[in-house]
């Protein structure tokens, strides 16, 4: 089994995009047993299907990231991709100047971060310029989120990222084919593992917050890890999410 697991902010607040340090802990002790490769995200579909095998991704770019789940992952010398809006940096999560309803507000990491990270291993991707919902853009505005957050991530690390994530997950044909034109992949908020002939414009990931139970994440490949996460995607299926 192949998967992309994905995770955002490390608090203890329970929000959907949160897990707590404790929790971190316990996959990062699971990860480190030898049972699941941990690969790059570049690397994951070259992975042969029968093997066990994840890319661990991290959205947003919270502060909490540089202090809590940094250190952690880099002293595992764990290979990490760090998706960023780049008109955000520095900023915060109000997305559009917008609290979510239950989702905490919190302060997201400047360029001097980002870049100290990236020396010590962190890879970088985008995740547009401000973080909006790309299918509602024209294409002069969906154009200034890739190309101009490239320009951004180039001008500020000197580096051109070949991966993008969908803010929201949010992708249809037009930008897909606008992502594919820019980036060699992308990643959505399907909650799936990698089929056998995955695109890689539309690649599934397993959000970490579905996880925290004890044991979750560490019966990874069994029939019950299987069942787990049917149930979970049906649900979000369901809810229209």
């Amino acid at each position: 089994m192949r998967a992309i697991l994905t995770y955002h902010s490390i608090d203890p607040s329970g929000s959907p995009v949160s897990i707590d340090e404790g929790t971190l802990r316990r996959h990062i002790a699971f990860l480190r047993s030898g049972k699941v490769a941990v690969v790059r995200l570049e690397e994951i579909l070259a992975v042969p299907e029968h093997r066990d095998a994840v890319a661990l991704t991290f959205d947003d770019g919270f502060t909490n990231f540089e202090s809590v789940a940094w250190p952690l992952l880099r002293y595992q010398d764990f290979p990490v991709t760090l998706f960023v809006a780049t008109q955000r940096v520095g900023r915060d999560n109000a997305w559009g100047g917008e609290s979510a309803r239950g989702i905490p507000t919190l302060p997201l990491l400047g360029w001097d971060s980002l870049r100290r990270m990236q020396k010590q291993g962190l890879t970088l991707g985008s995740h547009s310029r401000t973080h909006p919902r790309l299918t509602q853009l024209d294409d002069d505005a969906l154009e200034d989120e890739l190309d101009g957050s490239l320009s951004d991530l180039e001008r500020e690390l000197g580096t051109r990222p070949s991966s993008f994530c969908y803010p929201y997950g949010d992708v249809n044909e037009r930008v897909a084919a606008a992502v594919r034109s820019r980036f060699a992949r992308a990643c959505t908020t399907e909650l799936a593992t990698l089929p056998a002939s995955p695109d890689a414009q539309r690649l599934p990931r397993l959000d970490a917050f579905y996880y925290r139970a004890a044991g979750r994440l560490e019966s990874f490949g069994s029939r019950a890890f299987r069942a787990h996460l049917w149930l979970r995607a049906t649900a979000r299926r369901l809810r229209g999410h």
